[in-house]
């Protein structure tokens, strides 16, 4: 059985991963199951003191 790469997207807020449907040369707006804008920027930590 011979093996394929697929390029795709992970979302660095909920770490899901997905292939688009569509080849386009844009990057996803949003993470489909999130639907976090900042899909592709790390959380930063820390938060309130």
């Amino acid at each position: 059985m011979g093996k394929i790469k697929l390029e795709g997207y992970i979302c660095e807020r909920c770490g899901h991963k997905w292939v688009p449907r569509e080849t386009t040369i844009e990057e996803p707006k949003v993470c489909p199951k999130c639907k976090s804008p900042y899909w592709n920027t790390l959380k930063k930590s820390g938060g309130r003191k």
